[in-house]
């Protein structure tokens, strides 16, 4: 369903997880993001009532920048957040899927 791809070598000075792209989208989209240390990471997926509705990323996972697609072709259109979750960095964002 997904794939993680790591997109450099060099290895990034700080967390980062970028806006996805295409937004809004139909009916798949990319999400990056960069890590500076080696670790565990998480990124899920959300509705708006906070409900989980898919794991991209769970496990360790180098120091560097990675992108994943997010496939919604089985999802109603609206409003999903994703969240990155490494080390003590927190970050969430809003996607739009417009069918």
């Amino acid at each position: 369903m997904t794939e993680v791809v790591s997109g450099t070598v060099d290895t990034p000075d700080e967390y980062s997880l970028k806006q996805n792209y295409p937004n809004p989208f139909n009916p798949t989209t990319t999400i990056e993001y960069t890590l500076p240390h080696a670790g565990y990471a998480s990124l899920k997926v959300y509705n708006v009532l906070g409900e989980e509705l898919a794991t991209l990323v769970d496990g360790e996972q180098a120091a560097g920048t990675f992108s994943t697609e997010w496939d919604a072709s089985v999802m109603p259109s609206g409003v999903f957040f994703y969240r990155l979750t490494a080390g003590e960095y927190i970050q969430t964002r809003k996607m739009v899927l417009m069918r």
